[in-house]
């Protein structure tokens, strides 16, 4: 070999076994993450893998500007909102030896898995799951020692969706709700503020696990549910409240075209914001009824580099609220464990969790140099975010989700942007109807009359009915038809 070579081989050897020796000397932090892929949550689930994968590259380069020896891994699960599935996911992870994990996102997940990460004491931080302590199983704060959730609760929610039928003049609710610890919650949490404000409800429960593929049953049930309230309240006093996740969307497609649940306004929870299923498979039923739906979201001060981030990836226009919590939740997990291992120079559960509320503090202040998207966390007693606003979404003509305002939690106010009401027309004779609408809010139009309907907003619409033909002109252009026909016939 040559001097030339020789010298080569030393110089590449100079460069590269360094940088190898480096990358060993750093320690990876793995994060489960729980996130449904392929069920009734899949557009969000999707997201926040999506939003994570930002998080790492984001995490990692901090890392590295700071000269810390630390990398983060994510190691991403499907578990369809399943509990059983997200079960076998984190018992699996925690035979890899992972014990931090994002998720899972739903409640009745949280609630199945809470007995085995707090005996084997892995940290979890869930960016959806909204259901109150008590519907997870957990009487206790200590008892949710481990389990972290960066969202408001259903406490803040129904609050937040009593406050949009309270604005909307709402007599009569038909509720539908999922029969899992979240829709169950949710219930439970609404009806006493729908008691408080003097508005009547019907409910109806269907199965969570597994979800039905034909709504029919819980259709009728709704529908007659509906027409009771009708013999009481104008259309524009009732509404349907469905707290469900994307399979609101088969119950919608599912509901006949003349079905009168299709003339009232519809609100929807967390669990139907945003729903790319909804805008892609039902659209024009959903921007009938609008489906107002609220989901928690607060923006931080690195909120539009995130957004800038994620559009130019080709993700979206802009991350959703659950994404951008475990963005959130990947920051606070990676921080507070070097701060871990740093004080007590090994990994410690115990010492981990007790340091997540201060951690979180300390990000939200910017004292390490980033912020959160999401705004200011801080976490109550039972490790819950602790307060937050409502965006509230609603389905267009043009089948987007647009703003309809946002829920104020200080002051239990809503700030309209695009408030729902019905919108009434004059009786139809004919087949065909042109209509210009201006409104505040659009929900479904009607044929038939309504009388003595409380509006606040200003409704103007031009009906054009075509004209009825003068009698006579089809036996008319009959017999010129004839006649040419004739013509033609007689000059061949």
């Amino acid at each position: 070999m040559s001097c030339r070579k020789i010298l080569l081989v030393l110089l590449l050897a100079a460069i590269v076994i360094p940088v190898a020796y480096a990358e060993e000397q750093k320690q990876e932090i793995s994060i489960g993450v729980l996130v449904d892929l392929s069920g009734p949550l899949t557009t969000y689930g999707k997201d926040i893998a999506n939003t994570l994968d930002i998080a790492r590259e984001d995490i990692n380069k901090y890392f590295e500007e700071k000269g810390l020896p630390y990398y983060v891994k994510f190691y991403v699960e499907d578990t369809r909102v399943d509990p059983k599935i997200a079960l076998e996911k984190v018992q699996a992870l925690y035979g890899k030896g992972i014990k931090l994990v994002i998720g899972p996102m739903g409640s009745g997940e949280v609630a199945n898995i809470k007995d085995f990460v707090t005996s084997n004491k892995i940290i979890i931080i869930s960016p959806s799951s909204t259901a109150i302590p008590k519907m997870i199983g957990v009487t206790k704060p200590e008892e949710k020692k481990y389990i972290f959730r960066f969202v408001g609760t259903d406490d803040l929610q129904t609050k937040a969706i009593a406050r949009e039928l309270a604005d909307s003049n709402i007599k009569a609710v038909v509720i539908t709700y999922i029969g899992n610890a979240w829709g169950k919650g949710l219930y439970e949490m609404i009806k006493p503020k729908l008691d408080s404000l003097g508005i009547e409800e019907k409910h109806i429960e269907y199965p969570s696990y597994p979800l039905p593929t034909d709504f029919s049953p819980y259709i009728a049930s709704m529908e007659t549910a509906l027409k009771d309230f009708m013999k009481k309240y104008n259309r524009s006093e009732i509404a349907v409240l469905a707290f469900s996740y994307e399979e609101v969307a088969t119950m919608l497609a599912q509901i006949d075209k003349d079905s009168p649940l299709l003339k009232v306004v519809w609100f929807g929870c967390d669990g139907t914001a945003m729903s790319r299923k909804i805008i892609s498979e039902v659209c024009d039923k959903a921007s009938k009824v609008g489906i107002y739906s609220t989901l928690f979201e607060w923006r931080g001060k690195s909120y539009e580099r995130l957004k800038e981030e994620y559009k130019k990836r080709g993700f979206g226009e802009r991350p959703y609220s659950y994404a951008m919590n475990a963005y959130d939740a990947a920051w606070v997990l990676a921080l507070a464990y070097v701060e871990t291992v740093n004080e007590t120079g090994k990994y410690d559960p115990d010492v981990m969790a007790e340091k997540i509320p201060k951690v979180t503090v300390n990000y939200s202040e910017g004292k390490y140099g980033v912020y959160p998207v999401t705004g200011y966390i801080e976490l109550n007693e039972w490790n819950d975010r602790a307060y937050g606003d409502y965006m509230i979404y609603y389905v267009t003509e043009k089948c987007e989700w647009a703003d309809a305002g946002i829920w104020n939690h200080s002051k239990d106010k809503v700030e309209w942007y695009h408030k729902p009401t019905v919108v009434t027309t004059t009786p139809i004779t004919t087949t065909t109807i042109t209509t210009t609408t201006n409104v505040t809010a659009t929900v479904t139009a009607t044929t038939t009359p309504v009388t003595n309907v409380t509006t606040t907003v200003t409704i103007m619409t031009t009906t054009t009915t075509p004209k009825k033909p003068t009698p006579g002109f089809e036996a008319i252009f009959a017999i010129a038809g004839l006649i040419a026909v004739a013509y033609i016939l007689r000059r061949l």
